[in-house]
């Protein structure tokens, strides 16, 4: 796996450095005194100070929602070259903008399904359980590639005990959202999922099936694939509707579909640790 950096020489060190962070956001991700890396999502860009400027090219960075593009032109409005507007040539919202030494900066936000561009510890503090999503079905190509990525979770022994029941039925979705209070999100969805374990397969059934399933969360939001916890659903009503034997366990039926919203980062309590 490669990963890169984009370098500017620049005049303005601290000036450049402060828009960027302040500004657009982006962290310090490397300071080497002459030359700042800054890190936003999977971008890394550095500028080292210099007798002279690089500024040709153009700096683009996207956002997560339309919003998002908005509150940026807020606080560059002094700064950019129009209002953003809609490019139904490339189905993106945006708008330009110029950096303290001139460079082209361009905010945008793209109006359909992405392949995974976030970096891992992104889609870590970014998944969301998500309940509320549009009627756009998922395609099987997406499906399948999420699954492919999920088939990766660790298991005892290497056993890959799990497997997944697809629920595109209107009717069963119907069944599964009126299991339990909890499981009312299921019927927001265009389909469902539910994450299975076989224990004539693995001994530890329940723990492999359960790390998969959070895999499984995971892999989905790395495609933009809003998802949402649902315990309590290794019922014998569950297998009934979905013709899972009964003694196989079934860690979740997720809810499965493109986010409607974008639930907002809840507060975190501190890292508990204690040392012997």
């Amino acid at each position: 796996m490669m990963n890169g950096i984009i370098f500017f020489k620049t005049r303005k060190l601290a000036e450049v450095t402060a828009f960027y962070t302040r500004t657009l956001g982006m962290s310090i991700w490397l300071d080497q005194a002459d030359c700042v890396i800054l890190k936003k999502g999977n971008l890394l860009l550095g500028f080292c100070q210099r007798d002279s400027v690089d500024a040709q090219g153009m700096i683009t960075i996207f956002t997560e929602n339309r919003d998002e593009v908005d509150q940026i032109y807020s606080l560059l409005r002094e700064r950019a070259d129009n209002a953003p507007v809609f490019n139904k040539t490339y189905q993106i919202y945006q708008f330009f903008a110029r950096d303290p030494e001139n460079r082209a900066v361009e905010i945008q936000w793209f109006d359909h399904s992405l392949n995974p561009y976030r970096s891992g510890s992104d889609l870590l503090i970014s998944r969301r359980s998500v309940r509320s999503f549009t009627s756009e079905p998922v395609s099987d190509e997406i499906l399948h590639r999420i699954l492919d990525s999920t088939r990766y979770a660790p298991s005892a022994r290497n056993s890959q005990p799990v497997y997944f029941v697809a629920v595109r039925s209107e009717d069963k979705i119907r069944k599964l959202a009126n299991v339990r209070s909890a499981a009312a999100p299921i019927a927001n969805a265009p389909m469902a999922l539910a994450n299975v374990a076989d224990p004539g397969i693995s001994r530890r059934a329940v723990q492999d099936g359960d790390i998969a399933a959070y895999h499984l969360l995971l892999a989905a939001w790395d495609y933009g694939v809003g998802t949402c916890w649902i315990a309590d659903m290794d019922r014998p009503e569950v297998k009934t509707i979905l013709k899972i034997p009964d003694h196989h366990y079934i860690s979740t039926v997720t809810p499965l579909g493109w986010p409607a919203e974008s639930p907002p980062i809840r507060e975190r309590r501190l890292v508990s640790l204690k040392n012997l």
